[in-house]
């Protein structure tokens, strides 16, 4: 699926609350990263890396290992919400601590357009550095207990997606009001209608 053949309400989305977890949600409702060119967008849309920051060196090798990635991290979280990890937990574990290992991407302030300060980072990133601030963002999230205890899986009909409930009285149900809670407010309207008919 090539970027913007998608619905809209399917297209990259950054809702979760935390990058870790955007990360996560790029394989609802199928693959999102099936090319290098949606990797790109992903890369800039989460922002691991300012607008405009050069990513023509990115190639399949990247897919490969941010899929990898996200397959730990999926195994992390997934065992942070339930009560007994499974036995890949530990290597998983291990994996996204030695990828967080490697130093994130340096920003540097340059000036722009009419002298104001943007950010722009010292060089093209390096898979490795973008993966390792992926990793750190999964370790914070984890090892923090006050975002560990907001971790929610959407309440949505086969919505598989984690993501960080910071509501008021955190009774947040679904990843995107706008996508799943929609779907479920049509549904519930057509279950009432059907039974008006009946």
């Amino acid at each position: 699926m090539a970027l913007g053949t998608a619905t809209d309400a399917y297209e990259l989305r950054f809702d979760a609350g935390r990058i870790c977890l955007d990360l996560l949600a790029t394989t609802h409702p199928e693959e999102r990263f099936d090319s290098v060119d949606v990797l790109r967008a992903w890369i800039t849309g989460a922002g691991l890396v300012p607008p405009g920051t050069p990513l023509a060196h990115a190639d399949d090798s990247w897919l490969v290992a941010f899929r990898e990635l996200r397959g730990r991290i999926g195994q992390l979280v997934r065992g942070s919400l339930n009560p007994e990890p499974w036995p890949s937990y530990d290597i998983a574990l291990a994996r996204v601590n030695d990828i967080a290992r490697t130093a994130p991407p340096a920003p540097r302030a340059v000036r722009g357009e009419g002298g104001v300060l943007v950010r722009e980072l010292d060089r093209p990133p390096e898979c490795a550095a973008l993966l390792g601030a992926l990793a750190r963002d999964a370790v914070e999230l984890l090892t923090d207990p006050l975002a560990r205890a907001g971790l929610r899986e959407c309440a949505g009909d086969n919505c598989p997606i984690v993501y960080v409930d910071t509501s008021r009285g955190r009774r947040r149900r679904w990843c995107s009001s706008e996508v799943c809670g929609n779907r479920e407010r049509v549904a519930r309207h057509r279950r009432r209608a059907a039974l008006a008919r009946a």
